[in-house]
């Protein structure tokens, strides 16, 4: 009983920068972690980062470390990934996501860990 809206999707050129936000609500007391997972057409969604909501802890895929940061805002049950440094590679389906559960390290950024899934928001980047 979690809704997810992602936003903040778009186009933009190798080297930009953008923000995407995830509003929750809904019953989110019990929300343990929340993640960004990208999907390209006929890939597997793969996770990208994930914060666990009680602590502000972070997590990133090797992929987007050192380029991409998430964080929350608890007051507004919002979570954002700010996207620097875009590569075409990044093109992809956003997803966001939350997890009602309690996640050991090897499976926080893995698909089945989380049971709220967002519509999705598109990012494009062009070379």
């Amino acid at each position: 009983q979690v809704q997810l809206v992602e936003s903040g999707g778009g186009s933009v050129q190798a080297g930009g920068s953008l923000r995407l936000s995830c509003a929750a609500s809904g019953y989110t007391y019990g929300t343990y972690y929340m993640g960004w997972f990208r999907q390209a057409p006929g890939k597997e969604r793969d996770g990208v980062a994930c914060i666990y909501t009680r602590a502000g802890s972070t997590y990133y895929a090797d992929s987007v470390k050192g380029r991409f940061t998430i964080s929350q805002d608890n007051a507004k049950n919002t979570v954002y990934l700010q996207m620097d440094s875009l590569e075409p590679e990044d093109t992809a389906m956003y997803y966001c996501a939350a997890a009602s559960r309690v996640i050991e390290y090897p499976y926080r950024l893995l698909r089945s860990a989380y049971n709220y899934w967002g519509q999705g928001t598109q990012v494009t980047v062009s070379s």
